[in-house]
């Protein structure tokens, strides 16, 4: 039989903001950490990413409400501001898969340059690695655990900072963009869902109520 009735039309929209709650909390999990361990250079995009995965969350919970109680109101601004948030997330995820190599090296150097003295230690400290590019350059003051101690073969030594987090932020980045643009297309779903859903009759609702 087609999923066309009132319960299934609520069952199929609370299980797709389910959904979008297991997205939100994944993406902002990943972007939380990127931006914890400093594996992604630009501050602005994974910012903007934890912003939409946070205002995602809070969307999911409204489809929810408005899918329990069959709310008009509340279905209203879901479809309007879920269509919003289509168009964000959409292109925040466009924008990730879009950043090349070269203008991740770009980015890397401009962050690296603000950062002080004490946040470019710490970083080397946890990521095991000495200098951005240039290894010998700041190995004197490196306190990772990988540099040679003083009078022994400084070869292999350690990788540079810049090859991790390279290597760390192109794979966020791919992540954070294929899931974000996957799933933003389930949210026009999620519209077309919610605007049928919303223009159907409760059967317990009193038949002259407002549908």
């Amino acid at each position: 039989m087609v999923c066309g009735g009132f319960a299934c039309s609520r069952n199929a929209l609370c299980a797709l903001n389910v959904v979008y709650v297991l997205v939100g909390l994944l993406l902002l999990g990943v972007a939380a950490w990127s931006r914890g361990v400093g594996v992604v250079s630009s501050a602005h995009l994974l910012g903007g990413v934890i912003a939409l995965s946070v205002f995602l969350l809070l969307i999911a919970l409204l489809g929810l409400v408005g899918a329990a109680h069959h709310h008009q109101v509340l279905l209203f601004f879901y479809m309007i501001i879920l269509g919003l948030v289509f168009l964000f997330q959409f292109g925040l995820s466009c924008s990730c898969l879009a950043i090349d190599r070269s203008r991740q090296e770009q980015l890397l150097g401009s962050a690296w340059s603000l950062l002080s003295n004490e946040t470019r230690r710490e970083l080397e400290r946890r990521l095991d690695c000495c200098g951005l590019r240039n290894r010998s350059a700041e190995g004197r003051l490196c306190p990772a655990s990988c540099r040679p101690p003083p009078g022994a073969d400084p070869h292999p030594g350690c990788p540079s900072c810049g090859e991790k987090l390279l290597r760390h932020s192109d794979e966020v980045l791919k992540v954070l963009g294929g899931v974000g643009l996957f799933f933003s297309f389930t949210e026009i779903l999620g519209v077309w869902l919610a605007m049928r859903y919303r223009n159907q009759k409760d059967p317990r609702a009193n038949p002259s109520a407002f549908l």
